[in-house]
């Protein structure tokens, strides 16, 4: 089950997966792009690790995984409540 978290002005969601049984979170970015439709990438937490990147450059990258750096905890308290809809205490 994926989660909506935020949407940025460039139209770019970010959403995320509930915590895995290994204790990971998988945090999807996408964003319409009139030429290739959309650009998409999926950024493990806590590793940062990247996969399945479409259409974000390397900058654009830098500048989600700063983002989701500063969002980190919260992405992984929600992930463990079934979602910001879902959070108690926010």
């Amino acid at each position: 089950m994926m989660y909506a978290y935020l949407t940025l002005p460039d139209k770019t969601e970010i959403v995320h997966s509930e915590m895995q049984p290994d204790n990971t979170v998988k945090v999807y970015c996408e964003r319409p792009d009139e030429k290739d439709g959309f650009h998409n990438a999926y950024c493990i937490l806590p590793s940062y690790r990247w996969e399945k990147i479409n259409g974000f450059s390397i900058d654009e990258i830098n500048s989600l995984t700063s983002l989701i750096e500063k969002h980190a905890h919260l992405i992984i308290r929600l992930s463990q409540e079934g979602g910001i809809d879902n959070a108690s205490g926010l």
